[in-house]
This record gives C-alpha cells, structure tokens and sequence, in this order.
C-alpha cells in the first residue's frame, strides 16, 4: 500500500510539472521571447526546479507545443478541394509562417537550442513536413511514377522555403516587414513547385 506522504508527494510533483508546462504554453501563445526564467517565473518556481522536470528548454517547448498546430488535412481544409500543387503549397507555406509568427518567441529558442545542440533537433515539431507532403498529394502518384527522385528532391528544396529560418532570415537579415517576408517565401515555395511541376510528362 502506498504511503499517503508518498502520494502527496507525487501528485504535487504532477501540479508542478504540470504548472511549468502551463507556464510555457502561455508564454508560447504570447510571442515573446521564451526562456527558462520566464517559464519558471511564470510557474511560479525556481528556475533549478524547472531544470529538475525539463532537462533543457527545447524539451520544455516542444512539450509545451505538442498540439498547438493541427493536423496537415484540418490545416490546409482550406484549399481541399485544389489540385493545384502550387496553390496548396503557397497555402501551406503562408499558414506555417503566419502559425510561426504568432509563436516566434518559441520557434526562436528551439532554432536556438538546436543550432548549438543539432541532436536536440528530434524535439521540433517539424510541421513543415507534413503540410509539405498533403500539399503535393494531387501530384505525388505521377511524381513517384515519372521519378520518385524528383519528389524527394522538391520536398527537400520546400523543406527550405517553407521554414520559420527562411522567415526570419528575410525579416531579420533583409530588413523586411512580416508581410512581405512571408509573401516573399510564398513566391520562393510556388516557382519552386511550379518548375518541378514542368518536369512531369503531359505538363506544360
């Protein structure tokens, strides 16, 4: 039988833990920059204590983040009924860096932690991915038919396009406005998609 000064200490170390995740969640949805100080301050614990449960900050995050976007398909319901390549990643790629924009205090530090730590990089969400692939759902049976190398290679040219690095390369280091950075990757991701789309037979 479990002791009841045993099962005190458990459930509190679930309010806790459960505190610190609350704590990161608000922050996340704020927009500010993220850090452990904020997120334990915010907890209302120490930072030490929120080491004890998150070993590290990008761990913290991607639980913090886990649910946060949806799903590709209830993401890009939008344009469900497109066949055009282009279109739904142009879609695709505007709703990943508005999601961004709206969380980028969060997407900073994980970019952060993983740059200096690259095997830390499994703990980000990696949304890109998947709304990559339902994007070019309409094409990828004549993708796979003609050249599946082809495939491979516009998700991974899109992989780069479609990303909060290319986001914020444009604001930060080109000095433009949201808007235009995030229109600006758009027309990267759509001619990208548009020339492979060329490489198909029967395609103009």
């Amino acid at each position: 039988m479990t002791a009841p000064a045993a099962t005190g200490r458990s459930n509190q170390k679930k309010r806790t833990r459960a505190a610190i995740i609350a704590a990161a969640r608000d922050l996340v949805g704020s927009g500010r920059e993220v850090t452990m100080p904020e997120i334990a301050r915010a907890a209302l614990v120490s930072e030490a204590t929120a080491y004890r449960y998150f070993p590290d900050l990008a761990s913290l995050i991607g639980e913090a983040l886990a649910g946060a976007w949806p799903e590709p398909a209830d993401a890009l319901a939008p344009v469900a009924g497109s066949t055009d390549p282009v279109e739904r990643v142009a879609f695709a790629c505007a709703f990943l860096l508005r999601g961004t924009l709206a969380r980028q205090g969060a997407v900073r530090a994980m970019i952060a932690a993983t740059i200096t730590r690259p095997e830390a990089a499994s703990a980000r969400p990696g949304i890109r991915f998947g709304l990559i692939e339902h994007a070019l759902e309409p094409v990828r049976e004549a993708f796979l038919a003609a050249d599946p190398e082809r495939l491979a290679q516009l998700e991974r040219d899109l992989a780069v396009a479609v990303s909060a690095e290319a986001l914020f390369c444009l604001t930060d280091l080109c000095g433009l406005a949201p808007d235009a950075a995030i229109a600006s990757t758009v027309r990267t991701a759509s001619t990208l998609t548009a020339a492979a789309l060329r490489t198909l037979p029967d395609r103009p």
